[in-house]
C-alpha cells in the first residue's frame, strides 16, 4: 500500500510504502513533520524498514533524525549525495522549524541497486541534473522520481550540483521506460511517464 503525505511549507510529497499483512514498509523523502509521520507509523504498526532520501534537499531530509531516531531504520542516499546531509543541516530549522537535523548515511545507493522489503522491490535509477546524486525509485508499476519530474515541469538546476543538461538526459531515461509507469514526483499531483511524454512543455 502507499500513502502520501505533503509536508512542511515546501509541500514536498512524503511516501510510506508497505505491505500492511507483514506489517513492514519503507518511507521516502520525510522532509518534515516528522511527528505527524510517526502519528501515522505507529497507528498502523509498521516497521519501517529503510528510509529513502531521493536526494539531499533539506526539504526532503528534514525528518530523517525523528524517524530513525523512532524507528532505528538505516538511512538510505545515492553515493553522490551523502555529504548532503550534513551540509544541510544548517538549512533545515529555517525550512522546517520543528525539525533540527539528519544523521549521516547508513548505506549509499548506486544506479540499479535493489532494496527489498516486504515483499517489494526498487530499483535505483540515478537521475542526477537537480543534484548531483538525486536518484529515482522504481517499484512495480510507479517511479519516485524526487525532484527530477514532476507534472508539467521538471526539476531546477539553479542551485549547488544543479545541471540542465544532466538534468534532460536523466529525464529522457525516465521517459524511456514504460509510459504505463505512475510517475510519483517530489513535489506536485502524481502523472504518467505517458502523459509527460506528450504534454510536459519543458521536453516536447
Amino acid at each position: 500500500m502507499l500513502r502520501i503525505f505533503v509536508v512542511g511549507p515546501m509541500e514536498t510529497n512524503c511516501y510510506i510504502l508497505y505491505n500492511p499483512h507483514k506489517n513492514q514498509g519503507l518511507i521516502i523523502d520525510p522532509g518534515a513533520e516528522g511527528s505527524r509521520l510517526i502519528r501515522f507509523i505507529r497507528e498502523k504498526k509498521i516497521s519501517i524498514k529503510y528510509i529513502i532520501n531521493t536526494h539531499g534537499h533539506p526539504d526532503h531530509i528534514g525528518a530523517n533524525r525523528l524517524i530513525k531516531d523512532y524507528t532505528n531504520a538505516p538511512i538510505l542516499i545515492h553515493e553522490s549525495d551523502a555529504p548532503m546531509l550534513l551540509k544541510s543541516n544548517s538549512l533545515i530549522p529555517f525550512i522546517s522549524p520543528q525539525e533540527s537535523s539528519s544523521p549521516p548515511a547508513d548505506l549509499h545507493l548506486r544506479d540499479s541497486d535493489l532494496i527489498e522489503c516486504a515483499g517489494m522491490e526498487l530499483k535505483v535509477l540515478h537521475t542526477p541534473g537537480h543534484t548531483p546524486g538525486g536518484m529515482s525509485l522504481v517499484a512495480g508499476d510507479s517511479i519516485f522520481t524526487g525532484d527530477t519530474l514532476f507534472m508539467g515541469s521538471v526539476g531546477r538546476t539553479d542551485l549547488p550540483g544543479g545541471s540542465q543538461e544532466v538534468l534532460l538526459k536523466s529525464i529522457r531515461r525516465i521517459l524511456s521506460l514504460s509510459e504505463e509507469l505512475i510517475v510519483y514526483p517530489g513535489h506536485g499531483p502524481s502523472t504518467s511517464v505517458g502523459q509527460e511524454l506528450r504534454t510536459n512543455p519543458f521536453i516536447i
